[in-house]
């Protein structure tokens, strides 16, 4: 083999390491309908998150349930166990394992869920059906994210789950799984943002625009 055959074969194997080894990228240039439902689901997560702990303030009084994670401790832990309050699907930087359509329909899966157990607990405790509105509001607008993309349904992301293996005994297990929902919840919003922001990145307004 001469040096220029084999030179050209190093090249090509080197060109097809780094393109197998780049990262995924998003589409440059998002469906103005499609960022419009990112905007807004924006604005309900973010009307969420502000809502949260005037939610918790106002339903929660028994006393060391509060939003600070370090005052959570292990016999809280084990009540969470016991009452079988589900976490919320993970939203995960995009790459070939973990598709865009895959963070969508995590993104629709978790606030179905929210919206699930705020139904169930608002049975047993007040002043959650507002929140609980937010809620659907913003899986509708995620599943509008979803059909303007004509992205594909993760069913095994959505598979059914109880929302609680067992129904609440109790005036401090209705505490214990609302403390529990309104902060698990409060953690997948900060993620979702997060996950908005990268698949519809907001784009600066031009000089002119009013």
């Amino acid at each position: 083999m001469d040096t220029a055959t084999a030179f050209a074969l190093l090249h090509c194997f080197l060109l097809a390491y780094l393109v197998q080894s780049a990262p995924v990228s998003l589409p440059s240039n998002p469906s103005p309908a499609f960022s419009e439902a990112a905007e807004r689901a924006k604005t309900l997560v973010d009307k969420i998150l502000k809502e949260i702990p005037t939610v918790h303030s106002a339903t929660i009084s028994t006393e060391g349930l509060t939003l600070d994670p370090t005052s959570q401790n292990a016999n809280l832990q084990m009540m969470v166990i016991s009452l079988g309050i589900p976490a919320a699907p993970v939203l995960k930087p995009l790459s070939e394992r973990f598709t865009l359509d895959m963070c969508v329909s995590r993104m629709s899966a978790g606030s179905q869920l929210y919206h699930g157990l705020l139904g169930v607990l608002s049975e047993k405790q007040s002043g959650l059906k507002d929140l609980q509105a937010d809620l659907r509001d913003l899986q509708t607008t995620i599943n509008k994210m979803k059909e303007v993309a004509q992205l594909s349904d993760s069913s095994a992301d959505q598979a059914h789950v109880p929302y609680l293996s067992r129904p609440l005994d109790g005036s401090y297990e209705v505490q214990v799984a609302v403390h529990v929902t309104l902060t698990q919840m409060r953690s997948f919003c900060h993620d979702l943002m997060r996950s908005l922001r990268v698949v519809a990145p907001s784009r600066p307004r031009s000089a002119g625009a009013q």
